[in-house]
């Protein structure tokens, strides 16, 4: 499985804000639109941000990974959380959100920013406290049809 360190050639990293989640005071990582990225990418490509909302993305927090939908609203895209399967992504009203967790953890809050890192483009981001650097498993996710599969599977 291939390595990719956070501030290596291959990973777009882009700032990001914490935003509050509707009424209450859980953080959400707010993604810029792909028009604003221009000033936001500290490294790499502006095309490394292509999702959409409804996408099923992977997200690596501290050597860990986990499974984020990104959603939109009003304002643009986000990920409300990081969950241990696709299932509990999809459905985000059950299990551990990882990403909450870690965002306490580290003491960030609505109006701080994290990084998040492009590792493999559509498919797997990593989010850090920005100045850290991290080293990712840049591993693709399986082809369409065995998703598919395992998403029935999941169901």
């Amino acid at each position: 499985m291939p390595r990719v360190s956070s501030d290596g050639e291959d990973v777009s990293s882009i700032r990001v804000s914490l935003a509050r989640s509707g009424g209450t005071r859980r953080p959400r990582v707010r993604l810029p639109d792909d028009d604003a990225l221009d000033g936001r990418v500290e490294s790499g490509s502006c095309d490394a941000l292509r999702v959409s909302a409804g996408d099923l993305v992977r997200v690596a927090i501290d050597r860990d990974e986990f499974h984020a939908r990104v959603a939109s609203d009003s304002r643009g895209r986000f990920l409300r959380g990081a969950f241990d399967n696709r299932r509990l992504a999809r459905d985000a009203g059950e299990g551990a959100n990882r990403l909450v967790e870690w965002l306490d953890a580290n003491g960030r809050e609505p109006g701080d920013s994290v990084v998040l890192d492009a590792v493999v483009s559509g498919e797997l981001y990593g989010l850090r406290i920005p100045g850290e650097r991290t080293v990712y498993d840049a591993n693709r996710g399986p082809r369409s049809s065995l998703a598919d599969i395992a998403r029935d599977v999941d169901s």
